[in-house]
């Protein structure tokens, strides 16, 4: 087993000797050509030094406004930043100083790699949640993994990474009552919010809570995830020291690129047709993909959103980085194991769906060859 990211391990495999791509998520898509347009004539301006540390000024006018279906939106809850993961970075070290003393983290099993590998560089414990069978939460397990294990912190993401759950207005507002109740932090990752297959995501936003930390990017939802701008939503409470942080750690996103952004989304109705291109050509790569991989025998769970497809291994494979590292060699098709994700992911593996129809059914050939001998 390679050390350090198997993400990057098995991505940079198609990077250096070709094939295709389902193991990082990064799009297949390009991103709107009328962004690119607007790119190209922002370079030509003098916006080219530092931007304002909260952000480009036209940008967080308009992720006001597109937030005031959720709540009543403030410019000054939002805070522009070098990508989610910054966002997320600078959450977590902010509350790791305001809690200041030794605690547990929490997340929902399978996790990004972000959501357990920040505990392990702050020296914290972290907690992997496990969901019914049937991906349901059981609250009072839940509560219970809570209270014993002094979580202080709880990452969601939804929809999620491996594993597309989109979590229900119901589970969400649950997880907030509880978060509230026992005084932890929540951490919502939404990077995926734009990219749903049939039914609109619930934002948990109706009344920004003091618990409550919204994490955000326009990478995924505009294909640009190199362009490296996202957005942190926080209570007035938090913002200000928050902000301080970034001052120092992170100073501001790419001035240039989130003046594209801004532009973009002002002339473009905040990307709605775009966005609508993007969600019917994931639904497509969904259905293709899980019922490809249904007939080769994988177990799915069911999911409505996001970039991925979280799959059971069929009974004669018994290790997913083996199935992996095989599968690449053979047919030159890249995914993850899931036991990047989660201990109890080796019989699993992640599929990035996000890639052209002409591409998702060449791959599924690549596995469908690639079983079959086996």
């Amino acid at each position: 087993m390679p050390e350090g990211s198997l993400i990057s391990f098995f991505s940079n495999k198609v990077k250096q000797d070709g094939g295709i791509n389902f193991a990082q998520g990064i799009p297949g898509y390009k991103p709107p050509k009328e962004l690119l347009e607007i790119l190209h004539n922002v370079i030509d301006t003098d916006i080219h030094q530092y931007a304002p540390g909260k952000g480009n000024g036209l940008l967080l006018d308009l992720l006001t406004e597109h937030y005031k279906e959720h709540y009543s939106a403030k410019k000054n809850d939002f805070l522009i930043l070098q990508g989610a993961t910054e966002a997320i970075s600078l959450v977590f070290t902010y509350l790791h100083n305001k809690i200041g003393k030794k605690y547990s983290v929490l997340a929902i099993d399978p996790v990004y790699e972000s959501y357990n590998n920040l505990p392990k560089i702050f020296n914290n414990n972290f907690i992997a949640f496990h969901l019914n069978n049937d991906g349901t939460i059981d609250f009072e397990l839940l509560r219970r993994a809570i209270i014993i294990n002094n979580v202080k912190i709880i990452f969601i993401s939804s929809p999620g990474n491996p594993y597309g759950k989109v979590f229900t207005k119901d589970e969400q507002e649950k997880i907030l009552q509880l978060a509230k109740k026992i005084n932890v932090y929540v951490i919502f990752d939404a990077v995926y919010k734009d990219l749903y297959y049939h039914k609109k995501p619930f934002i948990p936003l109706k009344n920004l809570d003091e618990n409550l930390f919204y994490v955000n990017s326009f990478s995924k939802m505009l294909s640009i995830t190199g362009w490296r701008v996202g957005y942190l939503i926080a209570h007035k409470k938090h913002m200000s020291n928050i902000q301080k942080i970034h001052d120092y750690i992170g100073l501001c996103a790419p001035s240039l690129l989130q003046e594209a952004i801004a532009q973009y989304l002002d002339k473009y109705n905040y990307a709605e047709n775009y966005l609508k291109e993007i969600r019917k050509k994931l639904n497509t790569s969904y259905k293709l993909m899980s019922e490809a991989l249904v007939k080769f025998g994988f177990r799915i769970l069911d999911t409505d959103g996001g970039y991925f497809i979280w799959a059971e291994l069929p009974q004669k494979f018994a290790d997913g980085f083996d199935f992996a590292i095989e599968l690449y060699e053979k047919e030159k098709v890249a995914v993850i194991p899931g036991i990047h994700f989660s201990e109890k992911g080796k019989k699993y593996i992640r599929f990035n769906i996000a890639r052209e129809e002409q591409e998702i059914k060449k791959g599924i050939q690549g596995i469908k060859r690639f079983v079959g001998k086996v």
